[in-house]
């Protein structure tokens, strides 16, 4: 036992969903017959015949996103893309599993932080505790945390899960991975959450990740708002494919990776920017653009709001 006093979570006044105003309401979601905005970037083209033929190849097209692709209302682009075999994979971070549930659970999700922190309300919601349920059937069972969830989602029939990207995931039989950092998420906040519980069944999702980009040679990797655990998730998955490649005598170097977010960048995109450039410490950049496709990989960088790039990217896929 540790010798420092700790906080007592049972103190704690957990309030129904019903009770909070939501930010993100359902009808804020984009439909895939609305107009989609202009987006000026010939490479998309360029991107998405990549994905095209690494599909037509057999080969794997993961994503990787951060909860703002869910919050920008962007889920159907992404169910439609895995309903008609482009995404192979989906990760996300623990944001990520909060706002896809409390989506499809209440057709709401995101709150005024600078209004339910005054009275410590924020995030202390009651119903999106039950993740952490999720978390301790998966570990239980050997599954991993966004199986475990969608499941969750699926086969107790909540009211939007046609929403849902891990439960769209499950159903359709891929893989949906959750990359969780203790202490990162409102439902570790919450009196039923188990450290150790949500630990194992991340890291179960952190070893199907890298079963993944294990087959990444000849495929896509996508990155759409995620500045930590996208690319450092990914960098600790490829290093320990390479490892087991080389062994084999197999490459994992001819592939496309492609990051999408609001931060301009300046300079070739191919090289690292100096240690004195602020660029320098931007993860994206030197993992996905540089690093690891510096031996035969391709890279490109898209500029702009998540709802304007995914859904153009749709589009081009169609």
């Amino acid at each position: 036992m540790s010798k420092y006093p700790l906080f007592d979570r049972s103190r704690l006044n957990l309030k129904p969903l019903a009770q909070r105003q939501h930010d993100v309401p359902v009808a804020n979601l984009l439909t895939l017959d609305a107009p989609v905005p202009p987006y000026d970037n010939p490479n998309l083209k360029t991107l998405a015949e990549r994905i095209r033929t690494a599909r037509r190849a057999g080969k794997p097209v993961m994503l990787s996103i951060g909860a703002h692709v869910i919050k920008q209302g962007c889920s159907r682009f992404v169910i439609d893309l895995m309903r008609r075999g482009l995404i192979t994979h989906v990760a996300g971070n623990g944001a990520c599993a909060v706002h896809d549930f409390e989506l499809a659970l209440v057709g709401g999700t995101s709150e005024n932080v600078a209004r339910y922190i005054r009275e410590g309300e924020f995030g202390l919601w009651a119903d999106t505790g039950r993740l952490n349920d999720a978390a301790g059937k998966a570990a239980a069972e050997g599954l991993g945390f966004g199986e475990a969830l969608g499941r969750e989602i699926w086969e107790n029939n909540f009211p939007h899960r046609d929403i849902s990207v891990f439960a769209n995931a499950w159903q359709l039989g891929i893989p949906a991975t959750l990359h969780i950092g203790i202490g990162y998420d409102v439902v570790h906040q919450h009196p039923n959450f188990n450290g150790a519980a949500t630990g194992q069944a991340s890291y179960t999702d952190f070893l199907i990740f890298t079963k993944q980009i294990e087959d990444l040679e000849g495929g896509v990797f996508l990155c759409f708002g995620s500045a930590v655990m996208g690319p450092e998730v990914y960098l600790k998955a490829i290093s320990m494919a390479r490892n087991v490649a080389s062994q084999q005598g197999r490459e994992i170097r001819h592939f496309t990776t492609a990051v999408f977010d609001l931060i301009p960048i300046s300079g070739d995109l191919h090289k690292e920017a100096p240690k004195n450039s602020p660029q320098y410490y931007y993860r994206p950049y030197k993992t996905i653009l540089v690093r690891t496709v510096a031996d035969g990989g391709e890279s490109h960088y898209f500029e702009g709001d998540h709802k304007v790039t995914m859904a153009n990217l749709w589009k081009l896929t169609t």
